[in-house]
Parts: structure tokens; C-alpha cells; sequence
């Protein structure tokens, strides 16, 4: 029996949705789940699950906070209203915590204002996160509400992984350094691939590959990260759905300067209309399969480039970790596209790597091993669960 005592709603607030999760953290269990998208528009699509039901419709929320309001008004529709539902507390999701903020927070209004003031170093992501806040205080004042931030897991990176060669003065100045994402995700992996395995986290040496619509790569080395893809900002790195990943910056000046492409139509080229989408027209790999195998050069050619920059990476932190004795994939592409762990894998035996393509191509879908029996590397896929580690950062934040 779920108690309320443990309940946390989490909250992932975007430009233009609202996702939310309703977490036991105790019992390590999502009670319920969901999503406001088209928020601002004229016509919104609300989902929720909760207690094996679920509701899906048409509706329409002129903003954030109707939005809020609209997720309790259908877990009441559900028989959940917000008294029966016994939350404790309400996490947030914040991308960029900058230099200060690392551990997870208790909010008030100096950390508000804070948070926003951060926004021009992550501007798609902390206004809508700094408002998700703001509204879920006006209709749960009464709730004690906590921050945690995508970028802590990489707060204490070695200077060396952490510092971009540029005039140190400026650097300091304008908060410059590689800050990494994702890191609830890679946290949350890499714990759980020590638990499978029944090894301590503190001797294992684990390559990450959260591969999402955005996708990064992490080297954990005994329980700290090292190294990350991302940098101070979710475009560096890997090629993504959307998001180009790593750029000659150069590229940057001669559009301005020579295509006469504004600062904010780079912004966007670079970060909505690059990656898979810019080279094969699809950012859904299932979509990117379905045209490689109808002949599509284009297609072909994203998933090469894609594949190609994940294996990149994955030799570049096989050298910065000195070897691992883990590789875990995780996220929609890692955790369910066989093809992609296959190919980013391929020739990598005498590195110590070597998949069972049997165990690689199986249905489960729960953490498992995918290498051979004599791998050197263990290869595993973990499910993440960024809503359980935030529930149960915002429980521990709160003592």
C-alpha cells in the first residue's frame, strides 16, 4: 500500500508543455504520469495515467497555470483529487543551475529570481522552468517546493574536462565553462548499473550514452563524472534529433557574415533545424529505419554521421577513463534501437567490447546485460528515471 507520506508531484516545465509525474519515491514506483502540450494555443492535448486509467483529450489551456490546474482537475475526473492524493512536496526540473546552484534546493523567492537571472545561459529552458515554479507555488502554496538541476551531476568535472580554452578573464567573467546535462540521467544510470551488476559504484569505471531526441555522453570514473558531452550549453556534442552537436565555430561567423543569417535565426538553425532532422528530414529513428530501408541516401547518410559521432565519444572516454569496465545505454534511442548500440559498437573487440547480438536484439525491456560472455566491457541497457531520482533528491533535500 502506497503511503502519502512519500508522494512528490515532479514537474517538467516547457515553453509551451507542462509534464508531470506523480512519484512514491519509497516504493521506487511512478504512481501516475503525464503531459499538457500546445500550451498558449487554441487547442490543447492533456494526457494522464493514474491507477491504470487514463485520459487523453482535447482541451485548451490559455497558459501555465491553467495547465497545472487542468492536471488535478483530471486526476479528480480519475477519483485522485488533490487532498486523497497526499503529496509531501514538488520537484522541479531546472536544466541550468550555473555555478552556484549544484545540490538540489529548497525554493523561496531569492532562488527564484536567481534562476532567472541564469536564463541567458540556458534561454529555452529556465524561463519556462522558472515559471513551471511559480505557478505550481501559487496553487500548492502550502508545499515545500525543491530545484534540481540537470547540471549537478557535472558540478565538480575536472578543471581540465570543465575549462574551454578562451581568455580566462572573459571565461570567468560570463560564467564560461562546460556545465554538461542530463546529469539526473547519468547519475541515476550508473547507480543502477552497479546495482545490477552487485558491484560497488565507487570501483567501477561506466561510459553513458543518454541517446533522446537530445542525447549526451558521460564518463563516470568511480562514482564521479569526469567528462561529458554537453557543455555550457545542450548543443555541444553528440549529434541530436534536432540539435547539430559538435561545430567548427567558425561556422557560426561565416553564416552571420557571409550567408547574412541573424544571431537568432543561427540559434535556431542550429538547435531546431539541425541533427537528424536537418540531414534526414526525421528526428524519429523509427521514421530514419523506415527511409534507410526504402533507399533513402539522406537517411543513410544522418545515421552514418550519427553513429560515426557516437563512436567518437565512446573512444574518447575509453582513453580518458583508461579503460571501463561499463557501457550503459539508456533514453528512447539507447534503450530501445538495437540497430544503433550494434553499429556504434561494431569493431570495437580489441578494445575489450563485444555485444551478444542475441541478447542486443531480444524484446525485454527491463536493465540488462547485452555482451557476450567473454566482453572485457560489460554492456548494458538501463531503463532511466529521471521522475524517481528527482522525487527522491526533493524528499532528501528536504532532510
Amino acid at each position: 500500500m502506497t503511503g502519502p507520506e512519500t508522494t512528490v508531484l515532479v514537474v517538467n516545465s516547457g515553453s509551451s508543455s507542462l509534464k508531470f509525474s506523480l512519484v512514491d519515491p519509497a516504493a521506487g514506483v511512478a504512481l501516475a504520469d503525464g503531459i499538457i502540450e500546445r500550451i498558449c494555443e487554441e487547442t490543447s492535448h492533456a494526457k494522464l495515467g493514474y491507477r491504470d486509467q487514463e485520459i487523453a483529450r482535447e482541451v485548451r489551456a490559455a497558459d501555465h497555470d491553467a495547465a497545472l490546474r487542468l492536471v488535478f482537475d483530471l486526476f479528480a475526473e480519475l477519483g485522485g483529487d488533490l487532498d486523497a492524493l497526499g503529496l509531501v512536496a514538488v520537484g522541479h526540473r531546472m536544466v541550468h543551475g550555473g555555478q552556484r546552484y549544484h545540490a538540489p534546493t529548497l525554493i523561496d523567492d531569492a532562488v527564484v529570481a536567481d534562476l532567472a537571472e541564469l536564463s541567458p545561459l540556458a534561454p529555452l529552458h529556465n524561463p519556462p522552468g522558472v515559471l513551471g515554479i511559480e505557478v505550481a507555488q501559487r496553487i500548492l502554496p502550502e508545499l515545500p517546493h525543491v530545484a534540481v538541476f540537470d547540471t549537478a551531476f557535472f558540478h565538480d568535472l575536472p578543471a581540465a574536462a570543465a575549462t574551454y580554452a578562451i581568455d580566462a578573464d572573459v571565461a570567468a567573467q560570463w560564467q564560461i565553462r562546460r556545465y554538461g546535462f542530463h546529469g539526473t540521467s547519468h547519475r541515476y544510470v550508473s547507480e543502477q548499473a552497479a546495482d545490477l551488476l552487485g558491484r560497488p559504484y565507487g570501483e567501477l569505471k561506466q561510459i553513458v550514452l543518454h541517446l533522446g531526441n537530445g542525447a549526451s555522453a558521460s564518463a563516470v570514473d568511480r562514482g564521479r563524472a569526469v567528462d561529458t558531452s554537453m557543455g555550457m550549453t545542450p548543443l555541444e556534442g553528440l549529434v541530436m534529433g534536432t540539435r547539430c552537436g559538435d561545430i567548427d565555430p567558425g561556422i557560426v561567423f561565416y553564416l552571420a557574415r557571409t550567408a547574412g543569417l541573424s544571431m537568432d535565426e543561427i540559434d535556431t538553425l542550429l538547435n531546431r533545424r539541425s541533427g537528424m532532422l536537418g540531414l534526414a528530414g526525421e528526428n524519429d529513428f523509427r521514421e530514419v529505419h523506415r527511409l534507410i530501408d526504402a533507399g533513402d541516401a539522406a537517411a543513410r547518410l544522418a545515421y552514418e554521421v550519427y553513429v560515426h559521432r557516437l563512436r567518437k565519444y565512446i573512444g574518447a572516454y575509453l582513453a580518458v577513463l583508461g579503460g571501463a569496465d561499463v557501457i550503459a545505454f539508456t533514453a528512447g534511442v539507447g534503450e530501445n534501437d538495437a540497430a544503433v548500440r550494434r553499429d556504434a559498437l561494431a569493431g570495437l573487440e580489441p578494445l575489450g567490447v563485444r555485444l551478444d547480438e542475441a541478447r542486443n536484439t531480444s524484446g525485454d525491456r527491463g536493465a540488462r546485460v547485452i555482451s557476450a560472455e567473454d566482453s572485457a566491457v560489460t554492456v548494458l541497457v538501463v531503463p532511466t528515471d529521471e521522475e524517481l531520482a528527482i522525487a527522491r533528491d526533493t524528499l532528501a533535500a528536504l532532510g
